[in-house]
């Protein structure tokens, strides 16, 4: 929210108070508190006729600060709140003739005591950044509104990032962002997931504790300050410091949850019916059927929208029309190995004939007048579930139940931004809250259900819209993207952004969903599919088979559906480690390598989990610029075999079947034996690939439960290479360097190798 008017004046009709300096101060029970007047208090009779600002500081977690500001403290509180992971930490509270100081482990804030407050926040006695004087101030709108706002400053060179799936540019400096869930699709400001948390190159992050519309300017009406501000008389936010920006990840997950490890045949291939195809059971069949018959693993297949009557959406109630026999349709489709995912919604349209039933037993969304909340958009007359009513959990939860035992393996959870702030929810939770609180709680109501059926090792969803929390409930999907190039760009930029809140899992549609796509962008956006964390063939208007479009599309996507395959060792070691820690798989260059100041600004290329570095083509000719980041040794394609120094910046133009697919130096990737299908026994006789060995690495391996099987660990001694298998009766192992790439056979007994 933007009030100022230039450096000096306020935009008309804004009232604003500045907290000006430290009153008082009360120590407390693991808890600072500090009072604030909004003018300077130079005698008892300044304290008459004035406000001030009441200033708590606390620590929820070691080297987490959080900062909590009040107007009025008295104003009752509303639900919903994030739910948050706390410990019981006993901070380190001093003061001397000048200051404050609050430390929780490495990290601390020092607060000035003269007039002009200063809060300066220090990790390991290096300060990361401040809240200066004229930062903290009650904010009166024209509308009489009230907003408590605070600004950060930002330092010579400082880039911030993340605030959730943004598609607006990857580095935040200079953007206006409301934190709030929009349905807009992936071309504007509007975003389905919004976090409001954010990152900075320096090593520390913010999380501002409130599902309500939390608004940032990022360097955008104070160029050298991160401003945020939210609505009503209070506001806390939480500064979160560690030694790279991986830890931090790691310690805002800590206290807002780790993802969920998603079951290990997610990773494979899913392909859709797409939205608004005509489809039944021959068509359906006719797909998998194709998919096999061209060599094209095939994982999961999933049923959108018209597995149910138009009008009807939902009613979760196979149409007969097409589908007479669902639950044979879906014992033959298990038959060929698939998992099945059904598409639903939080809506009930009017002529649903669940309407009726969810209207008489109170299970919608409420007017304040009582009438149930309707609208036209979407679906005629559309309800909304109200998931804080136990009963309606109950009541949907039954429904997903039916298709459960029907075969259905899992959901893709779509909407849930567009809920209304005039709404009257079952348990009184404050519905400008709910708008965006409202995505984590359908999600959860839907994930808790598959764990409950299926198994905490089996559940997942395909989600759309998230909050905080929502990183708990993968996976989720990036919206509905155009198919050009611009729109694969800012769908990465989106994930990246997206990853760096936390959220460990990632997927968009391959080829772009509004529209149709040519064979190109089709070739092109594979490559790119296949090595995201998910990978998912769905659109609009079109199929996505890849025979609609030419040969060559049915050969790229068999080939890179195989890569993935045979990566699968790799990928759930990954996998599990972004379950342990928060990190995602799919992650920004700055993430992985804070230190080369190059990576700061990339957002065309990404890592995928530790090792692997992925640059996808954007455009027709098959060129493609990526940076190579400063290390130790050669990164080498995993494709190719081409060995790249870092520190520098390539250009070069690859066929349908390459493109950069680089591994970082002294690091070991294991290749399983299989390339049909996801889950397998990965220690089993696999190809462990080094890529220019330096001196000692090793990699996990992990069962498609997340279960530890083994390792291999490889030291280099000079020109010799001892390797140790443990877990892992048999492999082969191949060497890659500069000269080229050398193979021999490994026992599980230790290996030397000489003169490699």
């Amino acid at each position: 929210m933007k009030f100022s008017d230039g450096g000096w004046l306020f935009r008309e009709g804004f009232d604003v108070k500045f907290a000006v300096h430290v009153y008082d101060a009360r120590k407390e029970e693991n808890k600072l508190v500090l009072y604030l007047p909004y003018s300077y208090v130079g005698h008892k009779g300044a304290t008459l006729d004035g406000g001030l600002l009441t200033m708590e500081v606390t620590t929820p977690r070691s080297n987490i600060i959080g900062i909590t500001l009040y107007n009025y403290k008295g104003v009752q509180a509303k639900a919903p709140d994030f739910e948050l992971m706390t410990e019981a930490i006993t901070p380190d509270i001093s003061e001397d003739e000048q200051s404050y100081v609050f430390r929780s482990g490495d990290l601390q804030v020092v607060i000035t005591k003269e007039e002009n407050v200063t809060a300066s926040f220090y990790y390991k006695e290096q300060l990361i950044t401040q809240s200066k004087p004229r930062s903290k101030a009650l904010v009166i709108d024209p509308q009489a509104n009230t907003h408590i706002s605070e600004q950060l400053t930002l330092d010579v060179g400082e880039t911030i990032y993340g605030l959730g799936e943004r598609f607006t540019n990857f580095v935040k400096n200079g953007q206006s962002v409301d934190i709030w869930n929009a349905d807009g699709g992936t071309g504007t400001e509007q975003a389905y997931k919004n976090i409001p948390f954010y990152v900075s190159n320096k090593g520390y992050g913010v999380f501002v504790n409130s599902p309500d519309r939390v608004q940032f300017e990022v360097g955008s009406e104070k160029v050298s300050r991160v401003q945020f501000s939210n609505p009503g008389q209070s506001l806390q936010y939480f500064v979160i410091a560690g030694d790279e920006l991986k830890q931090v990840i790691q310690r805002y997950t800590d206290l807002t949850g780790k993802p969920s490890l998603p079951p290990a045949w997610s990773f494979g291939l899913w392909l859709s019916t797409s939205f608004l195809t005509d489809y039944d059971e021959q068509t359906v069949t006719s797909f998998v059927d194709g998919m096999a018959e061209r060599d094209i693993p095939l994982e999961v297949f999933h049923f959108d929208c018209l597995w149910m009557k138009e009008y009807e959406w939902c009613n979760f109630t196979w149409d007969e029309r097409t589908f007479p026999e669902p639950e044979k349709m879906l014992q033959r489709l298990k038959a060929k190995g698939l998992k099945i995912c059904v598409w639903i919604n939080p809506y009930i349209g009017q002529k649903s004939p669940l309407f009726d039933e969810g209207m008489a037993n109170g299970y919608f969304l409420k007017r304040a007048n009582g009438d149930v909340w309707q609208w036209d958009k979407w679906q005629a007359g559309l309800a909304i579930v109200d998931f804080t009513n136990p009963e309606a959990v109950a009541w949907y939860n039954s429904k997903l139940r039916a298709l459960l035992d029907m075969g259905v393996d899992c959901f893709k959870t779509d909407f849930g931004e567009r809920i209304p702030t005039d709404a009257v929810y079952y348990d009184g939770s404050d519905p400008e809250k709910m708008h965006n609180y409202y995505a984590y709680l359908y999600n959860k109501v839907v994930f808790d259900l598959l764990k409950e059926v299926k198994g905490a090792e089996e559940a997942i969803v395909f989600a759309r819209a998230a909050s905080v929390g929502s990183q708990r409930l993968p996976v989720h999907w990036g919206g509905d993207s155009t198919s050009d190039y611009p729109s694969m760009a800012e769908s990465l930029r989106a994930g990246l952004s997206f990853g760096l809140g936390g959220f460990g899992y990632w997927s968009h549609d391959i080829s772009g969903f509004e529209a149709g796509s040519t064979p190109d962008l089709y070739k092109r956006w594979t490559q790119f599919g296949l090595l995201s964390s998910h990978s998912r063939y769905h659109g609009s208007w079109e199929y996505k088979v890849p025979w609609v479009y030419d040969d060559e599309a049915v050969a790229v996507a068999k080939a890179f559906t195989k890569l993935k395959l045979s990566l699968m060792p790799y990928l759930q070691a990954q996998s599990v480690l972004t379950a342990q820690t928060g990190i995602p798989m799919m992650r920004a260059m700055v993430l992985e390598f804070p230190e080369d100041e190059m990576t700061h600004h990339l957002d065309r290329q990404y890592m995928l989990g530790e090792h692997l570095l992925v640059a996808p083509i954007f455009n027709d000719q098959g060129t493609v610029s990526f940076y190579v980041p400063k290390t130790k040794g050669h990164w080498i394609d995993y494709l190719s075999g081409k060995a790249y120094e870092g520190g520098r910046w390539y250009q070069e133009t690859y066929d349908y079947f390459h493109l950069p697919l680089l591994v970082r130096p002294n690091q070991v990737i294991i290749e399983g034996h299989e390339q049909t299908k996801a889950v397998y026994d990965y220690a089993q006789q696999p190809t462990i690939h080094l890529f220019d060995p330096q001196d000692k690495t090793a990699a996990a391996i992990y069962d498609h439960h997340g279960e530890w099987l083994g390792e291999v660990a490889v030291e280099r001694v000079d020109q010799e290479l001892i390797v140790k298998l443990t877990g892992i009766q048999q492999a082969f192992l191949h060497i890659h360097t500069t000269a080229g790439k050398t193979s021999h056979e490994l026992t599980a007994d230790q290996t030397t190798i000489k003169e490699f």
